[in-house]
């Protein structure tokens, strides 16, 4: 019996070992301006904060949700922004800096010559992205605790929601940039992405919109993100917070098994 599971643990061990290693790979190559990286993504999202859920908060005032509780529009938004800004986080480095690292600096075609798999460089550079995208999400979240939009325990709640949402755009977006021809292809990424930023519950209820379009808000990857992170920062969540989990865990496990498989065949060749 020891025999047989030995061998796995050991396995498991040196793949965790050398998708570390991709991951160290990053981080010593943007060490110099990876400040610069947090603080582009840090702050779209806050001036969507500030201008539409202030500014424009200050018009609508306070919102009903469906469970029944009341919250001012700025802490409707914000959520929706922190699901946002984990998302951007991780596609940014998932899909314009991954799609760069394979298909015009090789940089792949070398690590395959080590012991490193497909799988592991996928790994890999999921921790990466999520360094970024955690990053992003603790910042915005020490903001929203300061503002009085959500406490500090919720908040604690959110950032670990925030990384899961982070790790399922991240294990989508390589799945993305193994089917990209071109830079050109990543035109008709960013209108996706803009499309699902402003349709996912993220300025106004799902409730809001006719029947049929808010079933299709509804299977979207970031109103679940959405759903989840501003159900724990409200703390309406209840037991809806479980599908939440399920979907994206389930994005993450088949983006990153597709993404790992595709890099196999684009890497051998």
């Amino acid at each position: 019996m020891v025999s047989l599971v030995l061998p796995r643990l050991v396995d498991v061990s040196a793949a965790s070992r050398r998708s570390a290693s991709v991951a160290e790979r990053n981080v010593a190559a943007l060490r110099s301006v990876y400040w610069l990286l947090l603080l582009s993504g840090f702050v779209e999202p806050l001036f969507y904060l500030l201008s539409i859920g202030v500014g424009v908060g200050a018009l609508v005032g306070d919102l009903t949700l469906p469970g029944g509780e009341v919250v001012t529009y700025a802490a409707f938004v914000a959520p929706a922004m922190l699901a946002s800004s984990a998302m951007t986080g991780a596609l940014s480095e998932t899909t314009f800096n991954f799609f760069g690292k394979m298909k015009y600096m090789k940089l792949y075609d070398g690590v395959i010559a080590t012991p490193v798999q497909p799988f592991e460089i996928a790994l890999g550079e999921l921790g990466w992205a999520m360094l970024r995208g955690g990053a992003y999400s603790a910042a915005f979240l020490v903001v929203m605790v300061a503002m009085d939009l959500t406490t500090a325990a919720r908040a604690l709640l959110a950032f670990p929601a925030a990384v899961l949402v982070g790790f399922a755009f991240g294990a989508l977006g390589m799945t993305v940039s193994t089917v990209m021809r071109s830079w050109q292809d990543f035109d008709l990424m960013g209108s996706a992405q803009f499309t699902l930023f402003l349709f996912s519950g993220t300025f106004v209820p799902a409730e809001a919109y006719p029947s049929l379009l808010r079933w299709v808000v509804e299977v979207t990857p970031l109103y679940r993100a959405v759903h989840l992170i501003r159900g724990v920062s409200v703390g309406t969540a209840g037991w809806a917070w479980v599908l939440d989990v399920l979907y994206l865990l389930a994005v993450l496990a088949v983006g990153l098994l597709v993404a790992s498989r595709r890099m196999g065949r684009l890497l051998y060749r």
